[in-house]
């Protein structure tokens, strides 16, 4: 036995990368283990309990778990693990969502004990009508979706196979062909949503999320609700709408802080649908306000809990979740799970970097060495305010300005990020570039953007308003001055400005700068924990080495 995987007792996986086999067992076990950590020579899966969950809801059983661990294993695989494996993947399907045809929904089960320990749940107990009989018990329709969220929490995931309205009819026509052809792996995406009925699609930043949506629209050809981030995120999915479907402008609706519009595609943004008055979520009502065939939710894993609320109650409702990684800060990724629906497909990053469609990126952490007096401030600073002392330590700007004018002079499209306004103020000023932050008018965002993407502007400092949903193809350079403390999701979406191919095939390039000796490091180390998941290894060198580079 050489096999390049180690099965550990605790759940763990190793695969070491440079065996011959690598690539074959990575493919293997990619359905039921997370990836965690991959360095360079062995990354380090783990099979958790949702992981194995979500191969059970896209078809893989227990069996095949099994048979991939004993195939790749280098020694003998733990007994005691293939049992704990088939034993927690035996838990999906034993509850069933059904329809009856005289009852309506129901929960159905194949284990009497299993559907008796439930009923006796107390989250579950107001959540379930008359018992049937001893297999079968009444859901009032409303409550499919709290209900297979109380479920999974309880240990015992609900299959659902209750199915979904088609929703008013409204013919989209994907225009393939004129300009434009899915990749194999959007097919491939598409594919798997309708197979499952609802779930989320795991595509990295730059990979064309927004065409599966597209094609996901024109199969279901009905009335649809996309939900967005921000109004230009909004604008940018209707524009995307108007030229690559058969959608004219009197067709699409945008509800949002600025308008208030109800039409067959519908593009709706999370700000409008939290917000409240008197404690009421008034513009809720949106989910039922049409017979939606399709939700289409974007940066899933930005889903606010009023949403997830409101999602429950939509449960007859096909659900696309879009996103570059499941990762929530929160751990709600379970209620992803069962309001929105199992990941469906996932491709990792560097796979399709290998395959053209994003760019290669090369990210390198640059360490500044504060003065005595900032480190001072800093040493004296309050818990809570600590971070923000060092992550906005003055010492970063004169290597941000050094490394902004060195990629714009190299005809790179640069973006400078950060998390605390002043700072980006301080820098926009500095540097002499526009600034965009949440302040900044939709109009004169649409502008700076567009003109960015056609290079009257090589230089932008935005705010945390760029992390997500923002089309800047053009873009080469990222430069990060600071973030929302250990955000792995952040990092992510940062990196992904700038993952578009470029028309004359240059590497990508992310810089985290960050000041040293101070929490803002330790940060930094957490926020690269997913990009490093994905194979992104960073290059840490001094800031002297940017101020002075000869």
């Amino acid at each position: 036995m050489n096999g390049p995987l180690i099965v550990q007792s605790d759940r763990t996986l190793l695969l070491e990368v440079d065996h011959a086999d690598a690539e074959a067992c990575r493919a293997d076990i990619a359905p039921f283990a997370e990836l965690e950590r991959s360095p360079e020579h062995v990354h380090t899966y783990r099979l958790s309990s949702l992981g194995l969950w979500n191969a059970s809801a896209a078809g893989h059983d227990a069996e095949q778990v099994v048979d991939a661990l004993l195939r790749w294993s280098r020694y003998t695989v733990p007994q005691a693990l293939l049992v704990d494996v088939a034993e927690v993947m035996g838990r999906y399907g034993r509850l069933r969502l059904e329809i009856d045809p005289v009852h309506g929904l129901v929960l159905r089960t194949t284990d009497l004990a299993v559907l008796t320990e439930v009923l006796r749940a107390k989250p579950v107990v107001p959540l379930v009508g008359a018992r049937i009989d001893d297999h079968t018990v009444v859901v009032p329709r409303g409550e499919r979706g709290r209900l297979k969220q109380a479920l999974l929490k309880a240990g015992w995931p609900a299959e659902d196979l209750a199915g979904y309205v088609d929703g008013a009819a409204h013919p989209i026509v994907l225009l393939e062909g004129q300009g434009f052809d899915l990749r194999p792996y959007q097919h491939q995406a598409v594919d798997a949503f309708f197979a499952g009925g609802s779930g989320a699609i795991v595509l990295p930043c730059g990979a064309g999320k927004t065409l599966v949506g597209l094609a996901a629209m024109a199969r279901a050809g009905a009335r649809t609700l996309i939900l967005v981030t921000n109004t230009v995120a909004a604008r940018q999915w209707r524009a995307e709408l108007l030229a690559r479907t058969s959608l004219t402008e009197a067709e699409i609706g945008e509800y949002s802080g600025e308008r208030k519009e109800i039409r067959p595609v519908t593009l709706a943004t999370y700000q409008i649908l939290t917000t409240r008055r008197r404690e009421i979520y008034t513009h809720l009502e949106l989910f039922s306000a049409e017979d939606w065939g399709l939700v289409i939710y974007d940066e899933v894993h930005l889903l606010p809990a009023p949403v997830f609320r409101m999602t429950a109650e939509i449960q007859s409702r096909r659900r696309l979740g879009l996103t570059a990684t499941l990762v929530r800060e929160d751990g709600r990724e379970g209620d992803v799970f069962s309001l929105i629906g199992p990941k469906r497909y996932d491709a990792p990053w560097r796979d399709i970097e290998a395959q053209g469609w994003i760019a290669p990126a090369v990210c390198t952490e640059v360490r500044v060495t504060l003065t005595d007096e900032e480190r001072m401030s800093y040493a004296l600073a309050e818990a809570e305010e600590r971070y923000r002392v060092g992550a906005t330590a003055y010492s970063k700007l004169a290597v941000v300005e050094a490394l902004s004018r060195a990629a714009v002079a190299d005809g790179q499209p640069t973006l400078v990020i950060g998390q605390y306004i002043d700072q980006v103020e301080a820098l926009a000023e500095r540097l002499g570039a526009p600034l965009i932050t949440g302040k900044t008018p939709t109009r004169e965002r649409e502008r700076l953007y567009q003109a960015f993407r056609d290079g009257e502007e090589m230089l932008l400092v935005v705010s945390k308003v760029a992390n997500f949903s923002i089309d800047l193809p053009e873009a080469s350079v990222a430069i990060q001055v600071s973030g929302a403390f250990g955000s792995r999701q952040e990092e992510a979406q940062r990196l992904g400005r700038i993952l578009r191919p470029k028309r004359d095939g240059r590497q990508a390039h992310f810089y985290a700068v960050v000041a040293r000796d101070t929490n803002d490091q330790e940060f930094a180390a957490r926020r690269q924990r997913f990009l490093a998941e994905q194979g992104y290894a960073y290059q840490i060198v001094d800031a002297e080495a940017v101020l002075d580079p000869n």
